[in-house]
């Protein structure tokens, strides 16, 4: 078997929740797309990172179905690991940096795959929605020629603090659980918004981001080394 680590990345202020990650440092072991996709089908995180060049930060991103150009918790946690000023995916350069606790990337909304973004006029409405069986499709209450990707419902905590509560669902594409976090969808909402956010995602897990100048996009967490 291939060595890999496995991160969790925004984790929560306790250090719990977070999304596994998984990272093959050494990405010339499998350097065919073919093996990646398989490994990474076969390990089944939601996304797996190959580390071509670990001293420039080049990185190729993989989910268990698809090779993906750009995503925001593989990013995050991979910038932890090899602690680069900045990564190189297939769909630009990202800038990266520790700060404390927090690893924190800068990247384009372009970039992120299509996510709707659903409000509700309240977190406890958020909360009580329904998540659907595995395998099904999850339009929590969105009509369904409306859904583009994943659905991002969240609603305001403390709209004064940028507080936002957030869960984030399977759309069209069935075969994914309720996603415990988000990176692509909180930098669309903060690009959207225009301002710092910090979201409360899934169980607990914590997202933090803020706008930057010309079209850019800061997000940051909690990164913990599993294994």
């Amino acid at each position: 078997m291939t060595d890999y680590d496995v991160l969790r990345v925004f984790c929560g202020p306790n250090g719990g929740y977070g999304k596994e990650l998984g990272v093959v440092r050494d990405g010339s072991v499998l350097p065919g797309p073919g093996d990646r996709q398989e490994l990474a089908a076969k390990l089944g995180f939601g996304e797996t990172v190959f580390v071509d060049d670990p001293e420039r930060g080049v990185i190729d991103i993989y989910t268990p179905t698809q090779r993906l150009p750009f995503a925001g918790h593989p990013c995050v946690g991979t910038a932890w690991l090899l602690d680069v000023p900045e990564l190189v995916t297939p769909a630009g350069a990202v800038g990266a940096r520790l700060d404390g606790e927090f690893s924190w990337i800068e990247a384009r909304a372009e970039w992120a795959p299509a996510h709707t973004l659903r409000q509700y006029p309240s977190a406890a409405e958020v909360d009580a929605l329904e998540a659907p069986p595995l395998g099904e499709r999850g339009e929590v209450g969105v009509p369904s020629d409306e859904v583009r990707g994943r659905i991002y419902a969240w609603a305001w905590e403390d709209e004064a603090a940028g507080r936002v509560r957030a869960r984030a669902f399977p759309g069209p594409d069935a075969g994914i659980e309720e996603d415990e976090a988000t990176g692509t969808a909180a930098l669309l909402l903060t690009d959207r918004l225009g301002r710092a956010l910090n979201i409360t995602q899934g169980r607990g897990s914590q997202i933090l981001t803020a706008p930057q100048p010309h079209g850019w996009v800061e997000v940051g967490g909690r990164v913990h080394l599993e294994r």
